[in-house]
């Protein structure tokens, strides 16, 4: 059933990038917006839907697969999109986009990450699935296993790793460059998920734990938005 669930949220975002590629094409900022928001909704409401399925046997076989899987079909679908605030900034950056298009980009982000968590939380209510029973009672199921300061190291050192390794793999051929990031990622959530979850994306970290934001606004801001974006930062400037 989760399965099919996300493979159903997959389908419809394409179809709704396709309208939108078809019908707005000459209004720009409204185009953008929208593909930035559809794409961003399918990472984050299928990244939710993964997050449930942790504790499935054989543990950590299974979800780190089905991680992997889900990370090349969302590279090969989602191609030109960025999903992530921190990757939308190097354009900024660089004066490749305009600050008026990040920030739109940006704020589509944000408001697909809180859609996505709407969505999949009136999904598990209906409790069609198993993993779905009891998922609404957790409140802020907190990713932090260790004391602030590592986590913001640990997010840190994950998002430099991750945005070093996406500039290294530009000059790779499409079709292995997902792989290659795909696998990337699946090794960074092996090695620090139990400790940060291994998240690196403001706007998903948002997604996944907006009641740990209501409850821990300056520690989780701090770790999940502020390390990524350093790191960033950090990479853009040695570039």
């Amino acid at each position: 059933s989760s399965l099919l669930l996300m493979s159903g949220v997959v389908v419809t975002v394409g179809l709704c990038r396709r309208l939108a590629r078809r019908r707005l094409r000459s209004r720009p900022l409204l185009f953008a917006f929208l593909v930035e928001m559809f794409s961003t909704f399918q990472i984050c409401a299928c990244t939710n839907e993964l997050s449930l399925l942790g504790n499935v046997e054989p543990k950590p076989h299974t979800a780190l697969t089905l991680t992997y899987g889900f990370t090349v079909l969302h590279g090969l679908t989602l191609a030109g999109s960025t999903c992530n605030p921190c990757g939308t900034l190097q354009p900024v950056w660089g004066g490749g986009t305009s600050l008026r298009m990040g920030g739109l980009k940006i704020a589509a982000q944000f408001v697909a990450a809180m859609l996505a968590r709407v969505f999949m939380h009136f999904i598990w209510s209906l409790e069609m699935a198993e993993p779905h029973l009891g998922a609404l009672s957790q409140g802020c199921s907190s990713p932090m296993q260790t004391t602030e300061m590592q986590a913001f190291c640990i997010e840190l050192l994950f998002s430099v790793v991750f945005q070093l390794a996406v500039l290294q793999a530009e000059s790779v051929n499409p079709k292995y460059r997902v792989h290659l990031i795909a696998l990337l990622i699946t090794m960074l959530v092996y090695a620090g998920g139990n400790l940060t979850g291994a998240i690196f994306n403001p706007a998903l970290a948002f997604s996944l734990h907006a009641d740990c934001f209501y409850d821990k606004f300056l520690s989780y801001s701090l770790v999940y938005w502020i390390a990524p974006c350093l790191g960033k930062f950090l990479i853009l400037y040695v570039f």
